[in-house]
């Protein structure tokens, strides 16, 4: 038996449940796997929020995890290759995370490397794999200047990092108590809020050549579309309404192209943690039992890095 969190309805956090269940062995193609960490993101508060096809509830939730195998189907090898039982993994992406135990897909599955611990490479491929898309449908390369909206955030500080390593000069926006997050990677920080557009073109008085949006607020749209000519090199995951009424980049991991391309770059960034080339923070891990206060924590925006899962 293993335990699981589900949605029972769509909503609030008041609708999780903490459930037992049996494991299903693993079929062809498919490794079971004990659960270490589960990496949280908002997009798993956000998959029950709303809805209207209760055929799909109880809904499990969670896209990424990473722990140790304990079954392996027949004839079957995980996405990095081989997979044996007692091998340390991460997972991603996965239905149901939230639990102590399950069965996914092998194609999913890869070698975690030794020196990331359970909770940072449950948080890495989804953060990463977002960061990494802004970066490469902007074009991002060396000698730009870019702008960087909520760059304290997960997937601010996945996007600071991968394109300082592609060789550009990132500008970030954040509260004044999380400047330190984004010089510790490099970022020039910059303070969100009334006269942010002035404050940024005096950083770059030379202009912006590309901004990445994290946050979605009105604020963020409007100064991207000041700094940036070229609508192009705009891009949103959270402000799909404002991107298709002035023509910039909306992306997001429903969309079939954005999946395509993030399952694609998995394994590369996988390989940048093992070369310590890219840095996973996590700020706190809580109990499995504790989501809904981990959860109410990574609503709250101020978790000052990434959060997990502990079965």
């Amino acid at each position: 038996m293993a335990v699981h969190w589900v949605a029972t309805d769509f909503g609030g956090l008041e609708v999780l449940d903490l459930a037992e269940v049996d494991v299903a062995a693993p079929g062809e193609g498919e490794v079971t796997i004990e659960v270490g960490a589960v990496g949280m993101n908002p997009a798993d508060y956000k998959r029950f929020a709303a809805g209207s096809d209760r055929s799909i509830l109880p809904m499990p939730i969670g896209f990424e995890v990473a722990g140790v195998i304990t079954a392996v189907g027949p004839n079957t090898r995980i996405a990095s290759g081989d997979g044996t039982i007692g091998d340390e993994v991460l997972a991603y992406r996965v239905s149901g995370g939230y639990a102590s135990s399950l069965t996914v897909p092998a194609r999913d599955v890869f070698a975690k490397p030794a020196n990331l611990s359970f909770a940072e490479a449950a948080n890495l491929l989804l953060a990463g794999a977002t960061a990494s898309e802004m970066a490469q449908v902007t074009g991002v390369a060396a000698g730009d200047t870019v702008l960087v909206h909520g760059a304290s955030g997960a997937v601010g500080v996945s996007v600071i990092q991968q394109a300082k390593l592609l060789g550009a000069r990132v500008i970030g926006t954040a509260s004044e108590k999380n400047f330190s997050v984004l010089e510790r990677f490099g970022a020039e920080p910059v303070a969100y809020g009334d006269g942010l557009l002035q404050r940024v073109r005096h950083l770059a008085p030379h202009g912006v050549d590309a901004a990445l949006d994290t946050v979605g607020t009105d604020e963020a749209v409007r100064v991207s579309l000041a700094l940036v000519d070229d609508l192009g090199r705009i891009v949103t995951i959270a402000a799909a309404k404002q991107a298709t009424e002035h023509g910039f980049r909306a992306i997001g991991g429903s969309m079939p192209a954005s999946a395509a391309y993030r399952n694609s770059i998995r394994s590369h960034l996988i390989q940048l943690t093992a070369d310590g080339a890219l840095v996973v923070p996590v700020a706190r891990t809580f109990p499995l039992t504790e989501a809904i206060a981990a959860l109410e924590l990574l609503k709250s925006e101020h978790t000052g890095g990434k959060l997990a899962l502990i079965p």
